[in-house]
Parts: C-alpha cells; sequence; structure tokens
C-alpha cells in the first residue's frame, strides 16, 4: 500500500466550532494525522473522517476534491 495523502485540502479555515470548513477536521486531528505513519492508521483515519463529516453535514464538495488531490499525489485513495 503505497502513502496515504493527507486529508485537508486545502482550505484550512476553522469554524463549525474548531472544524475545518473543507475537511472537518480540528487542528488537533491534523497534527495526528501527521504523526501517523502506517498506511492502514492512515486509511482508517480517513474512514473515521468520512464517518465525521456525514454526522457534521456540509462537506459533500470533500470527497470530488480528496479524490482529486489522491490522484494528483499518486497515492492509495482509501475512499
Amino acid at each position: 500500500m503505497s502513502k496515504i495523502p493527507s486529508p485537508c485540502i486545502g482550505v484550512c479555515k476553522f469554524r463549525r466550532e474548531g472544524h475545518c470548513i473543507g475537511c472537518s477536521m480540528t487542528r488537533d486531528q491534523k497534527s495526528l494525522f501527521k504523526k501517523l505513519k502506517k498506511p492502514k492508521h492512515q486509511a482508517a483515519f480517513v474512514t473515521m473522517l468520512t464517518h465525521q463529516q456525514a454526522d457534521l453535514g456540509k462537506y459533500r464538495h470533500w470527497d470530488a476534491a480528496y479524490r482529486k488531490r489522491c490522484a494528483k499525489k499518486g497515492g492509495t485513495c482509501p475512499i
């Protein structure tokens, strides 16, 4: 399994109770993803993030933007 790109899509505006309006991660979650080294842990994090986005709502744009990022980076897309 190749490297998994960060779920960040480059918006990085923290609103919605501390969640980024682009990817739904909090600052702590962004730091945590950077510390994850194993691809299976990174993939599990992205899966958790998609569930978080579904719970929070208004993140339908993220899926397409993240798939595009994965293709550009040449990494594995876990979604």
